[in-house]
């Protein structure tokens, strides 16, 4: 059983007067460096305000994608290597959490004991599979092993139920694709065709590895791809999951077991610690009863060997170099043209993360986050929220009573900011450098699961739990609480200065505060209510008028060219194009806000530096944040899978709809990236 565990942020409340210009550096946030003035702005202006970043960052092979975020992440991970490093230099209590974090990280960097052991942890686990002689068993056996890494058909979960927010409630959804998505099993795109033939030698390759001949390994192959190709026939696309309405079927267990018949589903969650179940929520319910079928129907030989793909899939970066780095040559190098792998430390580093999150946010936060900058993004956020809600006022498209709505949903955000005011307790569980990698991370997935039952099942949703740790670099919008979260980790340059005027922050920062604010609006947050519940509070008509304009966004991304024979995908993107394009507008408006009130206050406020007018220097703070390299494996990949633009597009695709950008750069229809006001998005 898998359980499941959604992004603004904030920056500097005060305007700021120091606007001389120092270093190359306006007001000191904008670098000069990083743009390529010989481009012109209506021409590029993603080059134009990132051009020099993007050429003086070429592509490390360790990425496939590298821009400002990793950028943060890589001082971030040095950051928490120096803290895991400081607690092995200390003898530390068993069972403290300094002896967990420490003997973690340095399990997984011992590549020696790992080479030496080899594939010998999961042989007896690849034994028993191959030793089950009759259905049942193996199904038991399947469940089971999803402790030990392997995947199942489905996935399951425990969170709010969208109809009644202040709940938790069992939920299962459409899972079993190693590849991720349907389009790999099935589209005959050559692409498409092509990682598909990729992942089979891959497959072979693995079998290969764990002793199997040429022959015995080309077989379970062909049984993964039977498996998974069905599977995947049923499974809904990334675009089809995006809707609430369509992916939300509660119902009694009672009535599930009938109409998911032919499977022990009382053995299935007891074996995952859940007793008494009275009812559930099942997202893709075709996808379900196909799962049903195909662990029925399936010939024991192969389903056997999807079992032991599974297993082995799972765990491939616990067993040795050998299985990683084939591992790594279909997932990393052949889907997303990642050359090399990350060094080991960083890997070691996103492992303690991932178990112990924020046992090492807590350390985190008291070294790298001073108290004055979780102020400061107080303020800040409260200056968003009533930009956004002077935006509202304005829409002539709105209904007064769903602006009256929109604005209390706007004005009870939870917000949550640096980090959580409880921490999450690791008493039980267990680090013992004694086991394998392998074992230890059973150790840690069973621990996982009980602890997510324990807390979850049956009892009311924790407003208080973080879906992300401090250290993230990152933010979220979560519907079903109504919450914003923005973890210490993003509060850094190009995010956040606090030495920058506020052109600077209000167009980094403030745009990510505005993004995850908008998401509450956008065309899936906007069927919440306040309460978090699934509802429909817009006035009749209000929705329609909604979709309407929203379509632009969707029309206009959709013909984009990302590759010459790959255009996005503007359904996909379209709740995180809308934030972004919401988010832009609030924080400029924010922006003007605090420029009138600390003129009005007699304060002084940075005008034009270094020929760069504040406003000017607003959108190239935003262009900031999303300068990156991407491979074109990379590209191909996200644009099918991620509901982000890419970088370049969150910037020349999103500012050509902002009319103030045409006021601070002087656009107008000669300049390529020119839209006519009536084709522009017209939202928030």
């Amino acid at each position: 059983m898998k359980f499941n565990s959604y992004l603004p942020i904030v920056a500097m409340a005060i305007t700021m007067t120091a606007c001389g210009s120092k270093s190359g550096e306006l007001g000191i946030g904008i670098k000069t460096e990083n743009m390529n003035d010989s481009v012109k702005p209506g021409t590029d202006f993603y080059q134009y305000a990132c051009g020099g970043w993007i050429k003086n960052n070429p592509l490390k092979p360790e990425y496939s994608r590298f821009g400002s975020f990793d950028a943060v992440r890589e001082a971030n991970n040095e950051q928490i290597k120096e803290l895991i490093l400081g607690l092995a230099e200390e003898k530390q209590e068993q069972g403290s959490v300094g002896q967990k974090i420490g003997d973690l990280y340095a399990m997984m960097m011992d590549s020696t004991r790992q080479n030496k052991e080899g594939i010998t942890p999961i042989k007896a686990d690849l034994a028993a599979i191959e030793a089950v002689e009759n259905r049942d068993d193996a199904l038991k056996l399947m469940v089971e092993n999803s402790f030990k890494g392997a995947g199942e058909l489905w996935g399951a979960g425990i969170g709010a139920d969208m109809m009644n927010s202040t709940m938790n409630m069992v939920e299962l959804g459409q899972s079993g694709l190693s590849m991720g998505q349907k389009e790999y099993y099935v589209s005959s795109d050559t692409a498409y065709t092509k990682i598909r033939e990729a992942f089979k030698v891959h497959v072979v390759k693995m079998f290969q590895l764990t002793g199997d001949d040429e022959a015995t390994a080309q077989r379970k192959m062909q049984s993964v791809m039977d498996v998974e190709t069905r599977m995947a026939k049923a499974s809904k696309s990334r675009v089809e999951l995006r809707d609430p309405a369509s992916n939300y079927h509660k119902m009694t267990y009672d009535e599930f077991k009938k109409q998911f018949a032919g499977y022990d589903w009382d053995r299935y969650f007891h074996l995952n610690f859940i007793d008494g179940l009275d009812s559930l929520s099942v997202g893709q319910p075709e996808a379900l009863k196909e799962a049903v079928a195909i662990l029925n129907e399936t010939d024991m030989r192969q389903l056997k060997d999807w079992m032991e793909w599974k297993l082995l899939d799972g765990n491939a970066s616990f067993l040795g170099d050998e299985l990683f780095n084939q591992n790594f040559d279909f997932y990393d190098r052949t889907m997303s043209g990642q050359q090399e792998p990350k060094p080991r430390w960083k890997r070691s580093v996103n492992m303690v993360n991932g178990v112990l999150g924020e046992a090492v946010g807590e350390m985190y936060v008291q070294k790298y986050f001073p108290a004055e900058n979780k102020a400061r993004m107080e303020e800040l956020v409260k200056n968003l929220q009533e930009a956004l809600a002077e935006r509202i006022d304005a829409q002539e498209w709105m209904s007064d009573s769903t602006k009256t709505y929109a604005k209390e949903k706007l004005s009870t955000f939870y917000v949550k900011i640096g980090y959580p005011d409880k921490w999450k307790d690791y008493s039980k569980l267990t680090i013992d450098p004694k086991k394998n990698l392998y074992e230890t991370m059973q150790a840690v997935r069973t621990w996982a699961n009980k602890k997510e039952v324990e807390e979850k099942y049956g009892k009311p949703v924790d407003r208080d739990e973080w879906y992300m740790t401090p250290q993230t670099v990152n933010a979220y919008y979560n519907p079903t609480t109504n919450e914003i979260c923005f973890p210490a980790g993003i509060l850094q340059y190009p995010f956040f200065d606090m030495e920058a005027d506020d052109a600077f922050n209000y167009g980094a920062i403030g745009v990510v505060i505005g993004h995850e604010m908008t998401h509450g609006f956008d065309d899936q947050g906007r069927q919440f209510d306040k309460d978090g519940n699934f509802r429909d509070w817009w006035a009749a008509g209000d929705g329609d008028k909604f979709k309407e304009r929203a379509q632009v966004m969707v029309d206009f991304f959709g013909n984009i060219q990302v590759l010459p024979d790959l255009k996005a995908n503007g359904e996909l993107t379209l709740g995180e194009n809308l934030a972004d394009h919401g988010g832009l507008q609030v924080a400029y408006t924010a922006f003007q806000n605090a420029q009138k009130k600390a003129k009005a206050d007699g304060k002084k406020v940075c005008e034009t530096v270094d020929g760069f007018t504040p406003e000017q220097r607003f959108f190239l703070a935003y262009a900031g944040v999303w300068a990156q390299n991407i491979t074109e494996e990379a590209i191909r990949d996200l644009t099918t899978r991620d509901p982000h633009s890419l970088g370049e597009w969150r910037v020349n695709g999103a500012l050509p709809h902002i009319d103030a950008w045409y006021e601070a750069f002087g656009i107008t229809e000669k300049d390529p990236m020119f839209v006519p006001k009536e084709k522009r998005v017209t939202i928030w």
